[in-house]
């Protein structure tokens, strides 16, 4: 496929693909990291309770 290629070109070709590859992985990480709502700051225990309680008032109140 790449034989009518000089090899130059070749490798200009490969280093660009290479770029448009690791800038894909990047923008994908970065939408990643966005959905799953920055974990690292989260707080379980207190998310769990809260919505717990809201849980038990809906309830009562129905």
């Amino acid at each position: 496929m790449l034989k009518g290629i000089p090899e130059e070109i070749q490798l200009i070709i490969s280093i660009v693909l290479i770029g448009i590859l690791f800038f894909a992985v990047v923008a994908n990480n970065r939408r990643n990291k966005n959905k799953r709502y920055h974990r690292k700051s989260r707080n379980f225990r207190e998310n769990f309770y809260e919505k717990r309680e809201k849980q038990q008032n809906k309830e009562e109140n129905s």
